[in-house]
């Protein structure tokens, strides 16, 4: 039986002043992360990992820590024109201190049209079509009632469309992950079914086709999770915080303090393709 931390209010009896958290327990010489000691983590789970653990109180299994991990990764940056990373080109260029510039980048994330807007947004219509879908009602028979609510206004759903790529790569990896290790549950394939609806009504129509975007799957990989559209986002702001220093960063180095940034004048100096060492292709 777990021991009662120094101090705890005896059950049944009022708690006076104390308040509860579940989360990390610090003691003299000793940390334990929702019950694991931390020292032991260290070096054994992943970044990914340590913050399944750390947001649902739970050891991710092999295949939920792969796709934790492809969550991240997915969304680590998306080059030089977000707002998101102009925001914390400008503030690096100031001469304010790095976090400073993260910050900013932080603060311009999740608006409607910034990086990780749609996901709160896309999750909760999906979550909408779910609570259609029943015994007489399929998979696709949500989505098409999802869109017919749509078609008045024309509006295309949260997370799906993008206006760099007409099949936004990062969505196509997280969803084959998703098959891949059996975890598709009713978000992804809902998502699925809206994407294929949504396609032949515009090709019906002689538009071009929009798939799910990156947002869109996050938003339906994380809630076959289990993690509410909230959490989704937040997964997306903490792993696009190495992308938004090491933009601010280069700022630094490579330009001059203070100058006017225009992100269409950006050109690519970089590594061409390049493939990992143990990549098929």
């Amino acid at each position: 039986m777990p021991s009662s931390p120094p101090n705890a209010t005896p059950p049944g009896q009022p708690s006076s002043d104390r308040w509860p958290t579940a989360i990390t327990r610090v003691e003299p010489d000793k940390i334990l992360v929702r019950g694991y000691l931390l020292d032991e983590l260290m070096g054994r789970l992943s970044f990914a990992d340590a913050i399944y653990l750390l947001i649902t109180g739970e050891l991710a299994s092999p295949t939920v820590s792969r796709v934790m991990d492809a969550l991240l990764v997915a969304s680590l940056d998306h080059g030089a024109t977000p707002p998101s990373t102009l925001a914390a080109r400008h503030v690096a260029g100031t001469g304010a201190p790095l976090r400073a510039a993260a910050a900013a980048g932080i603060l311009a994330l999740g608006s409607p049209l910034g990086g990780g807007g749609s996901i709160e947004g896309c999750m909760r219509f999906l979550d909408d079509g779910l609570a259609l879908v029943g015994d007489w009602v399929s998979y696709d028979d949500a989505a098409r009632r999802l869109l017919d609510q749509r078609s008045d206004s024309g509006r295309i759903p949260p997370g799906f469309g993008h206006r760099r790529h007409r099949r936004d790569p990062r969505a196509v990896r997280l969803m084959q992950l998703a098959f891949e290790l059996e975890l598709e549950g009713g978000h992804t394939q809902l998502a699925r079914a809206v994407e294929q609806e949504l396609g032949e009504r515009q090709a019906a129509a002689g538009e071009p086709r929009m798939s799910l975007n990156a947002d869109g799957a996050i938003a339906a990989v994380a809630g076959d999770l289990g993690l509410d559209a909230e959490t989704a986002t937040m997964l997306f702001t903490i792993s696009r915080v190495p992308g938004l220093v090491t933009h601010a960063i280069e700022e630094r180095r490579r330009q001059d303090a203070m100058r006017p940034i225009d992100p269409s004048k950006h050109v690519y100096d970089g590594p061409g393709e390049r493939r990992l060492p143990d990549s098929p292709l």
